[in-house]
């Protein structure tokens, strides 16, 4: 699908109108007829007039992005190779509907559609700097959501370690940023032994991986941010083994790290003045002879032992080591966000479109969940509280990597990690638990079934505001 901008009307094989509040202004008795209601993600196509009308519950973002999704996915039902809407204003939702709503995943199907190459016109009343940009901006983040869910919906076979370590390599040389890829031997030698113990009896060996984004030309970086996202490429739950059903669609236990590939694939493009530095745990939690046990304990980079009760609960021992690493290897830190799809339970406590925010800052917080609310994502806090930090105690070891309770799960597994943030970097820290909405069976709203690129569009939009 090819976007363009023009200040004036194309004649096009569909023109899109977007019926606002239900109000049809326009051929109402025949789209009466037609029982169009103009509810949301309804829509219907009058070819001979060479109108789509589809229903837009109210002028907000998100209704917009819904709708033009909801136009994009009729579009693509046919052989029409052109379309035509007029904008008024919020340019960039109108983007994020159709790159977003026209994403498909056909990597491993056997017989690939032809598709008819789509060239859309939008209509502004000017293109100027501020609207160029706008529009750039916006397709670059959606290209980057998009190649998020391409990662996350490969298959395990062919996205392990290695491959995760690849992809970030080709997103620093596209985009002109620092790679480092450290390999198991960093960290042997940096008593990483959390992180190692996970990756273990994979043949797949783990891959710390670690890029930065600085300012460029006479641009200066005015905040440094860290961001550490968890790369499990697949969990079979280790020696904790999941049940056959929770196995499936372990391939999206990557979200965390793919998000944060995501992330610094898109900075570049919008030359923020921030400094920025992606890592990954990229880790493969499998069995076998050399598995890590319920009953060891580890010891992670800070010198902090953990009992593992629970070896299916192996991406706060990532997180771990990777948060240490971040906060040893970089200085002057001004913010530090994680992404995992670390819980079920946040699942179920707060349903699967949701992030979960988790932290010891309220004010910070407050301003991720309304980034997130701005960008089109959903999130809401979780709070932390002393009476579950007593629960992850262990009679052995300085904690335990599961809480001694069932019992807010999303929480205790965010307050695990509090345990590998110096107290200067407390308040600067967020956990963003991405179990929700990361990886959905079903399609929702402008998100297809499977991986949604969550983390992306709220980070970016929480950069934007610094």
């Amino acid at each position: 699908m090819n976007l363009n901008l023009t200040t004036k009307k194309i004649d096009t094989d569909c023109e899109i109108v977007l019926v606002k509040n239900k109000k049809i202004k326009e051929n109402k008795e025949l789209l009466k007829s037609l029982n169009f209601k103009g509810s949301e993600e309804e829509c219907v196509l009058l070819p001979e007039m060479k109108k789509l009308y589809v229903g837009c519950e109210n002028l907000d973002h998100d209704s917009i992005r819904i709708a033009i999704a909801t136009a994009v996915k009729k579009i693509n039902t046919t052989n029409f190779k052109s379309a035509y809407i007029k904008v008024k204003d919020n340019l960039s939702s109108y983007v994020d509907g159709f790159e977003l709503g026209n994403y498909s995943f056909t990597k491993y199907k056997s017989e690939q559609e032809d598709k008819v190459e789509k060239n859309i016109y939008i209509e502004v009343s000017k293109i100027d700097k501020e609207i160029q940009k706008e529009f750039e901006g916006s397709v670059a983040i959606c290209n980057s959501v998009n190649m998020v869910r391409d990662f996350v919906n490969t298959t395990p076979e062919d996205f392990y370690p290695a491959i995760m370590a690849q992809n970030a390599i080709n997103i620093a040389k596209e985009n002109d940023l620092e790679c480092k890829i450290l390999d198991e031997d960093y960290l042997v030698e940096n008593n990483m032994g959390s992180m190692l113990a996970v990756g273990r009896a994979s043949c797949h060996r783990s891959k710390l991986i670690h890029l930065t984004y600085k300012p460029k030309g006479k641009v200066k970086a005015k905040k440094k941010m860290v961001l550490v996202g968890k790369g499990l490429t697949y969990d079979s739950g280790g020696l904790s083994l999941k049940p056959a059903d929770y196995m499936v669609n372990m391939k999206s236990d990557k979200g965390g790290g793919c998000a944060v590939l995501g992330i610094m694939n898109t900075i570049s493009a919008l030359n923020l003045p921030i400094e920025v530095h992606g890592i990954v745990g990229a880790v493969e939690n499998m069995i076998g002879g050399d598995a890590y046990k319920p009953d060891d304990v580890l010891t992670a980079r800070n010198g902090k032992t953990i009992e593992v009760k629970n070896t299916d609960a192996e991406g706060r021992l990532v997180l771990a080591d990777c948060l240490c690493y971040a906060q040893d290897e970089i200085e002057d830190i001004d913010y530090i966000f994680d992404y995992a799809t670390l819980t079920g339970a946040c699942v179920v406590g707060v349903g699967q479109y949701t992030n979960g925010i988790m932290g010891n800052n309220s004010m910070l917080k407050h301003e991720v969940v309304k980034s997130a609310i701005n960008s089109g994502e959903l999130a809401t806090t979780l709070p932390f509280n002393r009476y579950l930090k007593k629960t992850l105690k262990s009679e052995i070891a300085d904690m335990s990597n599961i809480a001694s309770t069932r019992y807010g799960g999303a929480i205790t597994a965010g307050m695990f990690l509090d345990n590998f943030i110096t107290d200067e970097n407390k308040d600067k820290w967020v956990h963003l638990d991405i179990a929700g909405p990361a990886f959905v069976d079903a399609a929702w709203g402008y998100n297809p079934a499977g991986a949604s690129g969550a983390g992306v569009r709220l980070t970016i939009e929480f950069m934007k505001n610094l």
